[in-house]
C-alpha cells in the first residue's frame, strides 16, 4: 500500500510526462481534473478520485502511447492494488469505472465520441468499445457510477495547457482528509 508522501512522490518523479497525445503533463492532467471536481463542489473523495484517476498509468512503465502499439494498460486497475487500504471504496471506485463511464458516454451521449481525443478514440477499441444498451443501463445502475460519470467529464476537459490550479500539495490534503489511514 502506497502512503500519502509516497504518492506525492510518484507524481514528483513522473508527473512531468507527457499525457499521452495531449498537450498537457500526467500532472497538469491530475490537477486540472481535480480542480474541476472542486470548483463542481465535489467533497474530499470525489476530488481525490479525480486526483488519481490516472496513477495507473505512472505506476507503470508502458512508454510513450501504449495505445498506438495496441497496448490496454488497464491503468484504471493498476493504481488499486497500492491504493487499497489507504482510501476508501468510493475513491477506489471513481478510479476503477472512469474508464467504463468513457464506454457509457459513448453509448448515451450524441456526439460525446466523436469530441474525444485522438488517443482517447484508440484506447476505447481496446478498452471494449461502445456499450451496448444493455451494458449501459447495467453499468450506471452500479454503484459509484453515475459519480464515475461526472469524474469521466471533468477527466475529458482537464486537457488545457494553460490552465491554472492549485499545487498537488493543496489536493493532497483533500486525500489525507479521506485517507483511511492517518499520518
Amino acid at each position: 500500500m502506497l502512503s500519502i508522501e509516497d504518492i506525492a512522490l510518484v507524481f514528483a518523479r513522473r508527473g512531468a510526462e507527457q499525457y499521452s497525445g495531449e498537450p498537457v503533463t500526467q500532472l497538469q492532467h491530475a490537477l486540472q481534473t481535480a480542480h474541476l471536481a472542486e470548483q463542481s463542489g465535489a467533497d474530499d473523495e470525489l476530488i481525490t478520485a479525480a486526483l488519481l484517476h490516472d496513477l495507473g498509468h505512472l505506476l507503470q512503465d508502458l512508454g510513450d502511447t501504449p495505445s498506438l502499439r495496441g497496448v490496454d494498460d488497464v491503468h484504471q486497475y493498476a493504481a488499486l492494488p497500492f491504493l487499497r487500504g489507504l482510501f476508501p471504496d468510493r475513491v477506489l471506485g471513481g478510479i476503477s469505472l472512469h474508464v467504463d463511464a468513457k464506454r457509457y458516454l459513448c453509448a448515451t451521449r450524441p456526439g460525446y465520441h466523436d469530441a474525444l481525443s485522438d488517443d482517447s478514440r484508440r484506447s476505447l477499441l481496446l478498452q471494449g468499445g461502445v456499450f451496448t444498451a444493455p451494458q449501459a443501463t447495467a453499468f450506471i445502475a452500479r454503484p459509484g457510477a453515475v459519480e464515475a460519470v461526472q469524474l469521466r467529464i471533468w477527466d475529458d476537459l482537464a486537457k488545457a495547457a494553460d490552465a491554472r490550479t492549485p499545487t498537488l500539495a493543496h489536493f493532497m490534503a483533500c486525500a489525507e482528509r479521506c485517507a483511511l489511514v492517518k499520518r
